[in-house]
């Protein structure tokens, strides 16, 4: 017997069948068979075999084995010896398993072993689904035994002969040779038996396994099989060490080897089906290394190659490559947060780009980005990311959640990958440099490009310091580039100035000092060094000109060994420096009144001597001295504020070192909220802000958490808290949206509300803090949760509660929701919101609310009916109360008493109580005990008492009607008591009983009295008083000095009570009503009352210009209520904005303003509006992009050096009016949306809102303009235009040419031109990446447009699809209608170079930039598309329709409902073509949409995983019942290739997996 007979086979064996009197009466009749005998125990082992070097012994004689055939009758014979046939057949399956491990290497006997299956297959003594699974396992563990012990066998081996010992006779060195050889041979020869028995015993079990396969086995058994075969054939060659590759049997290996691939092809066989062939798919068989020579396995895995890239196809858009984030919305997508707490999700990654998978899928994570490879097409699409992204400054929260330090610079503890995409260290660096280059060129063409410097200084200082890439790396490419391609370049200081800023950054410092290469890096940074004095009075000029003898200091300041290479000419300028400090900047410099010489110097001292310039500006800011603030509480206080000064201008903070704004940064917070020594000016909290608008990256900083971390207790601090407050209300508001930090803040400052609304008398320190709340969600347009932890009712006041509700109907209405999760937990947070609210919400108001949350909302009970009773029934109580605390002659003293012994439910009818007693005469009742208990009270007791008031208010107005009294006496003795409350005596705050108000809009008097309480001369003279001494909305352009308002005048009497101490800064009643004023308008508009919102808008038109969110204002409420706005009304909209910061289209007013009949604007005008988003909301393409090939690199292509820089279009001729400033913004210049590219993006959507024609009217024109985007711009000099024929008439040719292809898919309905020479030159492409480009726009900006645009699109996509000839053409051959939907569905980038797009192709693409765009909730309209192409008639429409719809399904893996809808709706239009009853005019056979079958596969699979398909992946139970219940009314054949995706765990492998779950589960 050979090695393999050593293998024991009793772990195959049951336990309790070991010692069974039948086992060894089986294992004696199969030895007599097998020519064994019964000389020994077959589970023992087996001397070894002899070797050659052995004396050859013989054999003793034995008698023949009987004849096979009689095995049958003597096997029948023995069963009868027993009782219980099945114990019988399951220890005769123990026995044969036992039989084939030992004997798999003995032809005759494996022969004798494989007749023997057969016969007993006959009389039914094998179990195949038993028997099966059990070899399989058993040969897994044989071939387990046989590898350990070969492995201890070459140990031992090494270990016969000590090193070093040998026989005296012979050398050592011959001894240890001897040795060697002998231990190799030994190894080599155990390899050889080994691999033999391996070899030997697969094939006998592939044998095995294609008898047993010809019976009806179950699912799981042949699960099993194809899982071992997989197995088996993937790691074919690492069952073994490297040396036995060499002495491998090509014969044998190949004869298990094809054994193997005959049971795998006659396991996935289409007429069996047994496994599907999407197993293959998923398998990783393609990637088998080292695939040995056999021309079977090649064409395995050529075929699954071919197949999966078929498959792959319907899991990716049409010009996937070219999505990527613009940047140009709020919303930025994330990866499914689904069962994930709200603490991590805010630390989730975003997913800024994701890499397909071979299978399509999306992936993503650190170790996948890092094997992205260099040049690549991933590679080329991240770096444009990254490039765009430099350039448009998208907020830092963004940045922090795709970057990841470095591993040069990431600590030990940090180990392994970081999930999530992300950009790696390389692509940074590329992307920064690219930059640089960029602006270099820029500055070279004369162009003032000093702006877009600073804006890329403040990024770069914000990566450097990150540790997002290494900086020696940075350097040592900085230098390769521009001494190589760009050596022409470099001719200013920018470069130096730019490394400057970043000097004294920590990391960058490390490598200056300890780093191996410090020396050469010096050097490299000095060689960037160029002489620049183009205009000695230019700050800018002056700047870069001594930029490098600062940065020499610093290098002077590091070690000696780097002073070699500092230039003396720049060390004396150093001195020029010194000597001008000396003689002008030591002193108190006037800084409004320095020139430009003086600017610049100070610049380069802020680089050198940074803390003397801080102390300069800090001395300046207090050079107007002190004065005494009004006495304190105690007689023997004083309070000493700061004098005012102008603040620091903008212009001059915008040259300082990022080293000196953090110096001043601090020292000023120190002033402000620590020290607090005196009240500091205003100048010094403008001067402040304004550090922080000017540099959003390096300098944010959350306030509540700094301050904290210096001191816990400084927040509860009137004084700073106020402060606090103030600065973020007023100045910082958009700046936290910018960092996406405005839902921390929001949990910040409701701890705040929550520790104060019970606590008496503190009024002030609440309502601001309630305003800011207010402020805060209203500026909220994405879906946020109402508590960090998510447990528990929200803190919210019952107003910012109504808010919370209304800002969620404007997100949802406006921008849908992203993520499915927030859908789930949309019931949640109204539960939490509502938990302590009673309001219900008007049916006016609530059928403009999205149905998502009308429905939740619509069956409140509507409790104010029970408040008025609740009233009733304490009115007598309150008035007799309000009687002897409000009669003019009332004590003082009462005061203390009603305070003490009242009620609280009764409490809150005091304002009420006291309207009803002034009966419009104010002189009745004693205003000073009122004002005195409504400041003693809780702050929450106020708001009770300001809705109740509204309530009784109200009520009263009605019972005064049925009394006889007319409404316009009675609104007089309202207006008259109202005054009292708000004018005479200020003690509401008005802008908590406005929305009070108007939220009883149910009532018809509620509005009226709102209105008219808006128009009083009182409340406007306020509002005129307050942007009187506020000055320019754009606070940081004013340069004046500030006045502060005094507190009284400020805040009124009911706020200012005690708190003399702490005057406003910035603080106003009016400024309180900033974020009331849009809720007035939108309650108006609800109630059909457009006159009454003119007159609203029309008064308060100059005050809403100080709205910090008046742009995202007037974008949101044109889209709110769409369709429902007059043109009047829509035009006054408009001018909240202040139309000459906006970048409107030049020949937009004229659309809007035009008194005739409303006629939609020419295509033309939408081209333009499209060709605006390409040039700055659309990434730019690489000059080295690989984007739009098939193959190598397409550098003269796409090469963009004639691209236009961000934000400037070239020639005269361009979009816009003339007063749009070029060039790009600073953040503090468009505070509102946030970043250039919203702002065009944004713009563009506004335009379309508020043209006077229908969404359809529209949407025909941009389509129309995409279908025909290639020929027109290659082939036509004078525009666009409509149709010549129409679509229906059919082409001898096939679509593969633009006038083939029915480009001219859409009617002539309307004749347009224009110039698209011009369009072409003023993009800076060539005609075909511009059309590629303006399909990915024109997606973009539809998918910002409200539902309404959506389903015009659905149904414009549909008819260009319906009636593209070729796919209606019954006469068409199936292969010219398949080479018709080849061409039609390929990425427009590729047909664009070879001028064969195509109307359909050209839609798709358009589509799935769209989609790509859209949040998740409003992808459920999506399926308008297939319902109006259905019936389905042709495999070429289903393959359309499953090209349209099927990379939506793997978006939708987190959303099981929505991808349960999405995947019936797919299979219907299967169910169309290949139905039971369905009549193709050529008849189709089901092998012809195998790719579609694998797709369908795929995607259960990845929707079952939540993710990319794994080898543990399987389909969920409710989506194989869909599938199942679709494919009953499929034909046969078809049904035939779903069978496994069906619930039937008889005839499906996935069925079967989920019952053995279930029974494992249940175990």
């Amino acid at each position: 017997m050979d090695q393999s007979q050593r293998i024991v086979a009793a772990p195959s064996s049951s336990r309790s069948y070991q010692f069974h009197p039948a086992r060894a009466a089986i294992v004696d009749l199969f030895n007599l068979y097998l020519g064994r005998g019964t000389r020994q125990n077959p589970d023992e082992p087996i001397r070894d075999p002899p070797n050659k070097s052995q004396k050859r012994v013989h054999a003793p004689v034995r008698d023949l084995p009987p004849r096979n055939d009689q095995f049958i009758a003597d096997f029948e014979k023995l069963q009868t010896q027993f009782n219980d046939p099945d114990q019988f057949r399951a220890i005769t399956e123990s026995v044969v398993i036992s039989m084939v491990l030992q004997c798999s290497n003995h032809a005759p006997r494996a022969e004798f072993l494989l007749f023997t299956l057969r016969t007993l297959c006959r009389i039914g003594y094998v179990n195949w689904d038993t028997f099966l699974p059990s070899l399989l396992s058993s040969v897994s563990a044989a071939e387990a035994s046989l590898s350990q012990a070969a492995t201890t066998a070459a140990t031992s081996s090494q270990s016969l002969v000590p090193v070093g010992v040998s026989s005296g006779n012979e050398p050592t060195a011959f001894s240890k040779s001897l040795d060697n050889v002998q231990q190799i041979d030994m190894r080599n020869s155990n390899q050889r038996v080994r691999a033999a028995a391996v070899n030997s015993l697969r094939q006998l079990s592939c044998k095995i396994i294609l008898i047993g396969v010809e019976f009806n086995l179950k699912p799981a058994t042949h699960s099993e099989i194809f899982q071992c075969m997989m197995s088996w054939l993937v790691n074919w060659d690492k069952s073994d060490d490297s040396p036995g590759k060499t002495w491998r049997s090509e014969k044998s290996l190949a004869e298990w080897l094809r054994s193997c691939l005959e049971v795998i092809w006659l396991l996935v066989d289409v007429g069996k089906s047994k496994i599907p062939f999407y197993e293959l798919l998923r398998s990783g068989m393609q990637f088998v290394e080292n695939i040995p020579d056999d021309e079977a396995l090649f064409a395995l895995v050529m075929e699954i190659h071919r197949r999966r890239d078929a498959m792959a196809m319907h899991m990716l858009m049409l010009d996937q490559h070219l999505h990527c984030p613009t940047f140009g919305t709020h919303r930025i997508s994330s990866q499914p947060t689904a069962n994930v707490s709200a603490e991590a999700v805010a630390h989730l990654r975003y997913s800024p780009i994701t890499y397909p998978s071979v299978l399509g899928e999306p992936l993503s994570g650190e170790d996948l980005a890092m094997s992205v490879p260099q040049g690549s097409l991933d590679w080329e699409r991240a770096v444009r990311c990254i490039k765009h992204a430099i350039r448009t400054t998208p907020s830092p929260e963004w940045w922090k959640r795709v970057l990841v330090v470095t591993p040069c610079y990431r600590p030990s503890a940090q180990a392994g990958p970081i999930p999530g995409a992300v950009f790696t260290s390389e692509m940074i660096c590329e992307a920064i440099i690219d930059r640089i280059v960029e602006l270099l060129k820029l500055t070279n063409s004369d162009a003032n490009c000093w702006q877009e410097w600073l804006v890329f200084s403040d990024i770069f200082f914000f990566l450097i310091k990150s540790g997002c890439t290494d900086f020696v790396d940075f350097i040592d490419k900085l230098v390769l580039r521009l001494n190589g391609d760009d050596n022409h370049i470099l001719r200013t200081n920018h470069v130096t100035w730019l490394l400057a800023q970043i000097i004294r950054v920590e990391l960058v410092m490390t490598a200056l000092n300890s780093d191996p290469k410090k020396a050469e890096t010096t050097r490299k940074i000095l060689s960037f060094h160029r002489e620049d004095r183009t205009d000695p009075n230019n700050p800018q000029s002056v700047l870069l000109d001594f930029v490098s003898s600062c940065q020499n200091l610093r290098i002077w300041s590091l070690s000696a060994t780097t002073r070699a290479y500092l230039n003396n000419e720049q060390l004396l300028k150093g001195k020029q420096i010194d000597e001008w400090w000396r003689s002008q900047g030591e002193r108190m410099m006037d800084y409004m009144n320095l020139d430009d010489r003086s600017i610049g110097m100070f610049w380069v001292v802020s680089y050198t001597m940074a803390q003397p310039a801080c102390e300069t500006v800090i001395n300046w800011l207090s050079s107007a001295g002190v004065a005494e603030l009004l006495p304190g509480v105690t007689p023997n206080e004083r309070t000493m504020m700061m004098q005012e000064v102008s603040p620091l201008p903008m212009s001059l903070l915008s040259g300082f070192s990022m080293n000196l704004c953090l110096k001043l940064a601090l020292q000023m917070e120190e002033a402000l909220f620590v020290s607090q020594l005196v009240v500091p000016s205003i100048a010094m909290v403008e001067t402040y802000t304004r550090l922080l608008l000017i540099s959003p990256h390096s300098m944010f900083r959350s306030h509540f958490t700094q301050i904290a971390q210096r001191n816990a207790s400084l927040l509860s601090k009137p004084s700073v808290s106020l402060l606090v407050l103030e600065i973020l209300n007023y100045r910082l508001l958009p700046l936290y949206r910018y960092q996406g930090k405005s839902k921390s803040l929001l949990y910040d400052v409701t701890k705040i509300l929550s520790a104060l609304k019970a606590k008496r008398g503190d009024h002030r320190v609440f309502r601001l803090a309630e305003n800011l709340c207010m402020n805060l969600i209203l500026s909220l347009r994405d879906f946020f949760s109402v508590k960090r932890d998510q447990k528990g009712p929200t803190d919210f006041t019952e107003t910012l509660s109504r808010i919370t509700i209304m800002t969620l109907a404007i997100t949802i209405k406006t921008r849908g929701i992203a993520d499915a999760d927030h859908m789930v937990y949309l019931q949640t947070m109204l539960e939490q919101v509502l938990a302590t609210s009673q309001h219900t919400w008007s049916e006016k108001t609530l059928r403009h609310f999205p149905s998502l949350l009308r429905d939740a909302l619509i069956g409140r009970v509507d409790k104010r009916g029970l408040s008025i009773q609740a009233w009733q029934q304490a009115e007598t109580t309150v008035l007799n109360q309000c009687t002897q605390l409000l009669s003019p002659a009332a004590e003082p003293a009462y005061v203390t008493t009603y305070l003490s012994h009242s009620f609280p439910q009764h409490r809150q009818y005091l304002c009420a109580g006291a309207c009803l007693l002034m009966q419009g005469n104010p002189d009745k009742i004693n205003s000073a005990n009122l004002a005195r208990v409504l400041r003693e009270v809780t702050p929450d007791e106020v708001t009770a008492n300001i809705y109740t008031f509204v309530d009784v208010l109200l009520h009263n107005v009605h019972l005064d009607i049925q009394r006889g009294h007319g409404l316009e006496e009675i609104l007089n003795k309202n207006d008259a008591n109202l005054a009292f409350f708000f004018w005479t005596h200020e003690m509401l705050p008005l802008d908590i009983f406005l929305p009070a108000l108007i939220d009883r809009d149910d009532d018809p008097h509620a509005l009226i009295i709102a209105k008219r309480i808006l128009e009083r001369p009182e409340l406007l003279q306020r509002i005129n008083v307050f942007c009187v001494n506020r000055g320019n909305p754009e606070h940081w352009l004013c340069t004046q000095v500030f006045k502060r308002n005094e507190l009284q005048k400020a805040l009124g009497n009911h706020l200012a009570w005690k708190d003399n101490r702490h005057p406003t800064f910035f603080d106003d009643i009016a400024a309180r009503l900033l974020p009331v004023i849009p809720l007035v308008v939108y309650r108006l508009i609800e109630n059909n009352a457009m006159d009454a919102a003119d007159k609203i808008l029309t008064a308060y038109s100059n005050f809403l210009a100080y709205h910090p969110f008046r742009f995202t204002f007037v974008r949101d409420i044109l889209a709110y209520f769409y369709g429902h706005l007059p043109g009047q009304l829509v035009v006054k909209i408009l001018r909240v904005l202040g139309l000459s910061k906006i970048p409107f289209s030049e020949s937009f007013p004229q659309y809007i303003t035009h008194t005739g009949p409303a006629t939609c604007p020419p295509l033309d005008y939408f081209a333009n509006l499209l060709l605006n988003l390409v040039n700055n909301v659309i990434p730019p393409l690489s000059s080295s992009s690989n984007c739009s090939s098939r193959s190598g690199s397409m550098a003269d292509i796409l090469n963009t050096s004639s691209r236009p820089p961000h934000g400037k279009t070239p020639g005269a001729s361009q979009p816009g009016p003339a007063n749009a400033s070029e060039g790009q913004k600073a953040f503090y210049q468009i505070q509102d949306p946030g970043t250039y590219t919203q702002l065009v993006l944004e713009t563009a959507v506004i335009e379309i809102l508020s043209l006077p024609v229908s969404p359809a009217q529209i949407v025909s024109s941009l389509v129309q303009i995409i279908v025909n985007i290639q020929s027109t711009l290659i082939q036509s000099g004078n525009g666009f235009h409509g149709a010549a024929n129409g679509v229906g008439q059919g082409s001898s040719v096939l679509p593969t040419s633009p006038s083939g292809g029915s480009t001219d898919s859409m009617g002539a309905s309307r004749s347009s031109c224009m110039n698209t020479a011009s369009f072409v030159s003023r993009s800076g492409y060539t005609c075909q990446q511009l059309s590629c480009l303006l399909i990915q726009a024109c997606g973009l900006l539809l998918a910002q447009l409200p539902p309404e645009f959506h389903t015009q699109l659905y149904v414009e996509a549909s008819r260009v699809t319906r009636e593209t000839w070729w796919l209606s053409d019954g006469k068409r051959s199936q292969g010219e209608v398949d080479s018709a939907v080849g061409y039609a569905l390929m990425d427009p980038t590729w047909a664009a170079q070879d001028n064969t797009s195509t109307a359909i192709g050209n839609v798709v693409a358009l589509l799935h930039a769209f989609f790509s765009n859209l949040p998740q909730e409003w992808l459920d309209g999506t399926h308008l598309i297939i319902k109006n192409i259905r019936p389905v008639t042709s495999v070429a429409m289903l393959r359309v329709a499953f090209r349209i719809m099927g990379p939506l399904l793997p978006r939708l893996a987190n959303a099981h409902a929505l991808f349960n809808k999405t995947l019936a709706l797919l299979l219907s239009t299967m169910v169309d073509v290949f139905g039971k009853n369905s009549q193709t005019p050529v008849p189709v056979e089901a092998s012809q949409i195998a790719d579609l079958i694998d797709f369908l596969h795929h995607v259960v699979h990845y929707e079952g995983q939540g993710g990319a398909v794994q080898s543990s992946s399987k389909p969920r139970a409710d989506t194989l019942a869909l599938i199942g219940r679709a494919a009953d009314s499929l034909r046969p054949d078809v049904q035939h290739l779903l069978s496994h995706l069906r619930t039937d765990p008889n005839s499906s492998i996935y069925a079967a997996a989920h019952q053995n779950t279930a029974k494992s589960n249940t175990s």
